[in-house]
Parts: C-alpha cells; sequence; structure tokens
C-alpha cells in the first residue's frame, strides 16, 4: 500500500508572497490551504471575513456563513496551524490596507448549542431557544466602530426564521475570538497594522443539537440574512474608515463565480430547453374542436388533443434533481436557481398530467389562481367597458403580411445589434395566433390581425417578448433568455403596457383581457367549459367564437389558469410605476417582480452586464409622456379612456 502524502501544518512564505503581489495588482485570489482550509477575495477589498474550525468537535454549517462573501477565509484550527495563518492574515492585512487607509477584519463562529429547555422570549410569548435566532456582536473597537456596529445590528435585527425574530447583543468588553481559539491579533497589533476587529457569534438553529444534522431551509435563510448584515457594515466600515466611496453595499458583494455557477445554469437550461411548455399545452386541434363544438349545438365541450411529449419525465426529473444547487456558494444565485429548479419540476409534472384533473391543480401552484382585487377589477372592467357595436368589418392583415411586418420590426433590432437572431416562422400546427418560443415568432397559418392591432402585437412580441429574450441571452447566465421562476406575471404585463404605449390598447382588448380573468374564476369554482361559454356570450355579450377561445386558453390542457397573469400583470406594472420605478431594469432579461432588487444587486454587483437591446417605442416622445401620466396614478380603466 501506499503511504498517504502528509498535509503541511504551514503556509510557505512564497505561497504567502504570491498571494500578496496578486492583490497588489488588484487580481483575485482563489487558494487552497491545508487541512481543508480556503482563502478566496475577489478583488483590492478593505474587509476580509474568517472563518476557524474548532480544534475538537464538529460544527456543521458554520463556515457556509462566509462563503458568500467576496473576501473570506476558511482555516482550521490546528494548534501547527496558527503562526502561518496569522502571517498570511497579517500581510493580507497590510497590502489590503495600503490600499485603502483602513481595514475591517469581521469573524464569525457559532455559539453554544441551544437546549431544549431553555426558553427565550416575555411573559407574553416565550420561544424555544433552538427557534429563535441569536446573534452577539463583539468588539473592543465598539465606539470606534459606531457606524458599522449600528448597521449590522440593525440588519440582524430584521432577520426572521419561520416569523420568529432574533436577539442581537453588543458586546464592547469581549475579545473577538471563538471559544477555545486564540485571538488572531491583539488590540495593539490590530491597531498597528490599521486594523479593527469585530466579531459574530450565531447561535447554532440551523442544525439538530444533538446529531449536526443540517436545517438546510434555516440555514439558507439564515445566511441570506447575515450575508446582507454583513455587506451594510461593510458599506459603512469602508464610508467612515477608509478613502473610497462605494454606491451601494451590495457593490461590495461577489463578483467572481465559480464553475458550479455555470454547470448549474447550464443543465438548468437543458432541461428547460428539452420542452417548450405552452407550446406542448396548446391543442393541434383547435379549428377542427370549433367546427364540432358547432355540429353539437355548442352543447358538448369539445375534446382537445396535443403534442406528444418528446422526453420521458421521469426522466427530466432525474436529471434536474441531479443538479447540485448546494455546490453554489453565492446565495443569491443559489436561491435562483432553487427556484427555477422547482418551478420545472412543477411544470414537468404538469406536462405528465396533460388531460386529466391533476394538471389544473399544478397549473394553480406555478400560476396561481385569481386574487378578489383582481376579480372585482376584471367585473369593472366589463361592466364599465361598453360593447363595441356594429360597425363595418376592419381591415385585416393575414400570416404572410403580418409575417413582413414582424420581420421587418425584427431587422430594426438586428440592425442595433447582430446577436438579434430572431426568425419568424409561419406555422401549420398553431392554426392562428401568435406565440414566441426560444427566440422565434410562431405565427398560425391562419391568423387574421385586425389592422389597428398590428403594432400593439408587434411590440407586445417582439418589443416585449422577443428583446427581453435576446436581452437575457446577453447576460452570462442563461436562466434570463429562458425565464426566472414566475416572470410570466411581470413579462406580459409588461407586453400589455406596450400596446397601450403605442396606442393600441383598446376597448375590447381590455374587455377581452378582463373575460381570460372571469374565465378561470369559473375553471377553478367547476363550471365546465360550456357554462363559461354561455357566461361570455350571454351575460357579456362576447362573440361566440371569441368566447370559444378564450375559453379554450383557458380549460386546455386540464385548466390553466396563466390567462389572469395579462391584467393582474399590468395593474402590478401600474403600480411599479407609481412608485417611481423605471421601465429599462425589467427589460435585462425574463424575471419577476420579486427579483427586481435581486437584479439590482447582481448589477451593483457587476454580475450581470447593460442589456444592448431596448424597446424601440421607447424613443418616441409621446410614448414618455404616457408613462409620465402613469407615474401620476392612472388606473387600469383609464388607460381605455385615453386610447381609441
Amino acid at each position: 500500500m501506499s503511504k498517504q502524502t502528509a498535509q503541511p501544518d504551514a503556509i510557505s512564505d512564497r505561497f504567502i508572497t504570491d498571494v500578496c503581489a496578486r492583490l497588489s495588482e488588484n487580481k483575485r485570489v482563489r487558494r487552497t490551504l491545508p487541512h481543508g482550509g480556503r482563502l478566496h477575495i475577489d478583488r483590492q477589498l478593505p474587509f476580509l471575513c474568517v472563518y476557524r474550525h474548532p480544534i475538537r468537535g464538529t460544527d456543521v454549517g458554520t463556515e457556509q456563513f462566509v462563503k458568500g462573501e467576496a473576501s473570506f477565509l476558511i482555516t482550521p484550527g490546528q494548534p501547527s496551524m496558527r503562526k502561518s495563518i496569522a502571517m498570511l492574515v497579517r500581510r493580507v492585512i497590510e497590502t489590503l490596507e495600503r490600499c485603502f487607509g483602513g481595514f475591517l477584519l469581521v469573524e464569525i463562529w457559532a455559539g453554544p448549542e441551544p437546549t431544549a429547555i431553555e426558553d427565550v422570549g416575555g411573559e407574553a410569548e416565550t420561544v424555544p431557544a433552538q427557534l429563535k435566532p441569536s446573534f452577539t456582536i463583539s468588539s473592543k473597537h465598539v465606539t470606534e466602530l459606531r457606524e458599522t456596529v449600528a448597521a449590522l445590528e440593525k440588519a440582524l435585527q430584521r432577520i426572521k426564521v419561520s416569523k420568529v425574530g432574533p436577539e442581537v447583543e453588543v458586546d464592547g468588553r469581549a475579545t473577538v475570538r471563538p471559544p477555545g481559539l486564540p485571538s488572531l491579533f491583539s488590540p495593539a497589533e490590530a491597531k498597528d497594522l490599521g486594523c479593527r476587529m469585530l466579531g459574530v457569534q450565531i447561535r447554532p438553529i440551523y442544525r439538530d443539537a444533538g446529531s449536526g444534522k443540517l436545517y438546510p431551509a434555516v440555514l439558507r435563510s439564515l445566511r441570506r440574512g447575515v450575508g446582507s448584515g454583513l455587506k451594510q457594515a461593510f458599506f459603512a466600515f469602508v464610508r467612515t474608515h477608509t478613502q473610497v466611496r462605494p454606491p451601494h453595499y451590495h457593490s461590495l458583494g461577489r463578483r467572481a463565480m465559480v464553475k458550479a455557477v455555470w454547470e448549474v445554469d447550464r443543465r438548468l437550461a437543458e432541461v428547460g430547453n428539452t420542452f417548450d411548455f405552452l407550446l406542448q399545452v396548446t391543442p393541434v386541434n383547435v379549428e377542427a374542436a370549433w367546427r364540432e363544438f358547432q355540429r353539437g349545438n355548442c352543447e358538448k365541450a369539445p375534446v382537445f388533443h396535443y403534442r406528444p411529449l418528446a422526453a420521458e419525465p421521469s426522466e427530466l426529473k432525474r436529471r434536474l434533481h441531479q443538479i447540485s444547487i448546494d455546490r453554489i456558494e453565492d446565495p443569491t444565485l443559489a436561491q435562483l436557481f432553487r427556484e427555477k429548479q422547482d418551478e420545472l419540476d412543477r411544470k414537468i409534472t404538469m406536462l405528465s398530467d396533460v388531460g386529466t384533473a391533476r394538471f389544473l391543480f399544478g397549473s394553480l401552484q406555478v400560476y396561481g389562481g385569481v386574487k378578489p382585487s383582481l376579480l372585482s377589477l376584471g367585473k369593472e372592467v366589463l361592466d364599465r367597458v361598453p360593447v363595441r357595436g356594429q360597425r363595418p368589418a376592419a381591415r385585416q392583415l393575414g400570416a404572410v403580411d403580418f409575417a413582413e411586418r414582424a420581420a421587418a420590426e425584427i431587422r430594426h433590432y438586428r440592425g442595433v445589434h447582430s446577436d438579434f437572431r430572431a426568425s419568424v416562422s409561419i406555422r401549420d400546427d398553431l392554426y392562428s395566433g401568435l406565440l414566441v418560443s426560444d427566440g422565434e415568432l410562431l405565427i398560425g397559418r391562419h391568423t387574421r390581425v385586425p389592422a389597428d392591432r398590428v403594432e400593439a402585437l408587434v411590440h407586445h412580441e417582439i418589443g416585449t417578448h422577443l428583446v427581453t429574450y435576446y436581452n437575457g441571452r446577453a447576460q452570462p447566465f442563461r436562466q434570463l433568455d429562458l425565464g426566472l421562476a414566475g416572470y410570466d406575471c411581470l413579462q406580459e404585463g409588461l407586453a400589455v403596457l406596450s400596446e397601450y404605449l403605442v396606442g393600441g390598447l383598446s376597448g375590447p382588448r381590455l374587455r377581452l383581457l378582463a373575460a381570460r380573468v372571469l374565465a378561470v374564476e369559473q375553471l377553478i369554482e367547476g363550471a365546465t367549459f360550456v357554462d363559461t361559454l354561455r357566461l361570455l356570450t350571454g351575460t357579456h355579450r362576447f362573440a361566440r367564437r371569441t368566447a370559444y377561445t378564450i375559453a379554450m386558453r383557458v380549460y386546455r390542457g386540464g385548466g390553466l389558469t396563466k390567462d389572469t397573469l395579462y391584467l393582474e400583470g399590468l395593474v402590478e406594472i401600474l403600480d411599479y410605476l407609481r412608485s417611481g420605478g423605471e421601465i429599462e431594469p425589467l427589460l435585462i432579461g425574463k424575471l419577476a417582480a420579486e427579483h427586481i432588487p435581486v437584479i439590482r444587486e447582481l448589477r451593483l454587483r457587476h454580475v450581470l452586464r447593460d442589456p444592448p437591446f431596448r424597446p424601440r417605442y421607447l424613443d418616441n416622445p409621446d410614448v414618455r409622456h404616457k408613462l409620465e401620466l402613469l407615474r401620476r396614478g392612472a388606473s387600469v380603466l383609464e388607460l381605455r379612456e385615453v386610447t381609441k
């Protein structure tokens, strides 16, 4: 048997010199250390987060609190390593302090294990200690670091785990060191280095006290909160103790991505690209089913047929859940990927359930149902927007003519950048209608578009869906062109908004969006296809063929609730604009409203790039005027009042 090579118990001077040379040149440092240690410094930064493993016993999960930071050191606590670790940290501080005029060293460790009988809280509410977050901030420099400590304390106080708030204590007398380990530097040594030291002790409620088994959801929640608090503390320190002025605390976050990020992104994209969900759940016999429905005097629900699924759902799920997102150290990206993994899982289940009652339950999980406020708005639109009377038949464009107009719009964007590789395809298997799929505009062979709706649809499909797709393609992550989890509501809201901005959000169009909401409510309440069609044609006076199309979209697959999102998304966009939001940040890719702060963070961290494309209509002075009106608080019904 060959002897296993023993790891050294010291870090060489050459290693330390190389690290400091790279930092002097503002290069990234990513090094492994003996006994499982790691040093990661993204770029020149005036802080370092340190975690030291205990000498004896295990400390499962605690090192995760530093791994998401842009500058961290993980090291064993062995006595044989202490001298060389202290020298490494000293030299790093000396190198970076010269760049900034100040340096902050933050050490993190786990506090005592909570016991089952220990309770915390007042008389009115007693919370078991193993459920309540608790933090102790310690430093001999509390007075000198008052802004830094205050920022960290305030951020930690906002953390909640399972709706339980934390205890946060500040100790200005304690030495910064984990139990059983000496301080890295004495106060005098730290002062000579131009370094301030801060410790954060965390109650380990993220693991079982007996077995040490992790509670992953608790750990993720705590990591996000602690990570945000650390960056806010760094921001306060940098602005008060160094020569630099970062624009935002997110700008001090991690920029460099490890290989695991690209691997997870690629594999999620591969699974997501295996199927086109909307194409799979759109019937291939819409027109034939309509004719059969008519022959039966519209008394019997039509039978729809769907494309065969070119993949085995169980195999897709196996591939999906082999993707190890836990390897990603960045909590923000890990959360985005985990949400997408869950959504893909649910959509694959829905594809397995097409044509069954289970499909509706899956749709409610992915797209949600009808909120009472949205149902009220839908009814109000149908009550207040008059039914268009008999008018001479408007000129209509067929599929070929509309395809030519769409191709001209695509050529405009291709002139901005050659990466806009969209195409237009007329499809026999769609029969009628428009659909964007994988960067391509699909047009049903028998599509007819009223002339006064052409521009609205061009900007809906190309100026929104294709622009955000290709902006997403320009980013380092595929998820922004495939769509982050739950992106449909904001995406469709943007698309409908574009119709208004180009003067195409007519009364009939608003009535159609409202009718979809009512149809989904009917579906959820157990009404049949025929019941819903009668409601639309009788009570709300829709033409029978229009009502059929509305009902088909909602009842397809077994019940698809997605069609509420057009009106809901419009409301969401109006609220966003009313609160001072800008359109451009929403165009970076396909994202949900809840991701807007996350996208802002990633842009401040220089992880995401500026999008290359913006909708052509935004350059129109009339559009800018309309956006200003919306920011003053226009309602959905008022949009119809200023259009024809």
